[in-house]
């Protein structure tokens, strides 16, 4: 069973010593709860796909304290780096770069190239400082699950799969990180997140190689119950239009529900429906509901990534392949 701490230093020192051992420890970053271990351990970072079930060709994102333990991870690195890693780390970025000999195979789902970010938490730096070694980190959930925003999360899906959860509280963002592809020096974004586009100086999403990023190939955040989006303003009368069906109907949306529709969650804008999106999901599943209706948010912006992250958990991403398996990374 799991060590459940609350993230304070001597439970940091204790989560780093357990990486530093081969452990898996699930920490918070700003963006999800990562199930982490030590990146250069192959078989602690075997044991991280075989406690989510999550697909051998799938790299892992590695996690560094600062830009400068991007030079023990990558080769040939471009100068772009220099200044995307000045502007955004820490923070929800990663740069995929081509990976420096010796990284064991299974951290960068057989790849020649390895995601790199430092992440913007004060609990995931500390760790990653008092540990001293590159942590490799997806989502710390099973496959198919939707990714965890808080510890409690974390628990139900791992409790008996992990050694030690750091409790660091709800996360800021509750998105993954924007992953940009930097190996022909020229930026590309494989999976939006909260640094957009515009944020990068893009015009947009760039396509590239979706198999050197985490996220981008295979359905997942999926719960049992469906997901249905409904067009902006239309979240109520999607609800009340199945609720009249006789489903057990759930709303996450700005208005209030209707009668006969559960409320699970009224975020504002596209930054408060990133923070509670997850969580809904794993509420609508745990209440029992048929299904549950998110109202879409302007595809811009962070509402882009959130947008991205709503498709794909209701089946209507045709990027992704139709399996269950979870291939989230923070």
């Amino acid at each position: 069973m799991a060590r459940l701490l609350t993230a304070d230093p001597d439970a940091v020192a204790e989560a780093a010593a357990v990486l530093r051992a081969s452990g898996l420890v699930a920490f918070p970053t700003e963006t999800v709860y990562g199930l982490g271990a030590a990146a250069r351990a192959a078989a602690a970072v075997a044991r991280v796909f075989a406690v989510k079930g999550r697909p051998a060709d799938n790299p892992l994102i590695v996690h560094v304290a600062d830009a400068a333990g991007l030079a023990d991870l990558g080769a040939d690195v471009p100068p772009v780096v220099r200044d995307l890693a000045a502007r955004f780390w820490p923070g929800p970025l990663t740069l995929v770069v081509r990976a420096r000999p010796g990284l064991p195979r299974v951290t960068t789902g057989g790849l020649d190239s390895v995601a790199v970010r430092v992440p913007g938490h004060p609990v995931a730096l500390a760790l990653l400082r008092a540990a001293g070694v590159p942590v490799a980190a997806p989502s710390a959930n099973r496959s198919g699950r939707p990714s965890p925003t808080t510890a409690a999360h974390v628990l139900a899906d791992l409790a008996d799969r992990v050694d030690v959860v750091l409790d660091g509280g709800p996360t800021a963002i509750g998105v993954e990180s924007t992953v940009v592809d930097v190996r022909s020096g020229a930026p590309v974004i494989l999976r939006p997140g909260a640094v957009t586009p515009a944020d990068l100086g893009l015009a947009g999403l760039g396509g590239g190689d979706l198999a050197a990023s985490p996220g981008t190939r295979y359905r997942h955040y999926a719960p049992a119950c469906a997901v249905e989006i409904a067009p902006v303003g239309a979240g109520a009368r999607v609800a009340a239009g199945l609720a009249a069906q006789g489903r057990a109907v759930g709303l996450v949306a700005p208005g209030r529900a209707p009668e006969g529709v559960v409320q699970v969650a009224r975020p504002g804008d596209a930054a408060a429906l990133g923070r509670v999106l997850y969580g809904a999901l794993r509420a609508a599943e745990s209440g029992g509901l048929d299904a549950l209706v998110v109202e879409a948010v302007d595809d811009r912006g962070l509402g882009t990534a959130v947008m991205d992250r709503l498709r794909r958990a209701a089946g209507s991403d045709k990027r992704t392949k139709n399996a269950r398996f979870d291939v989230e990374c923070p």
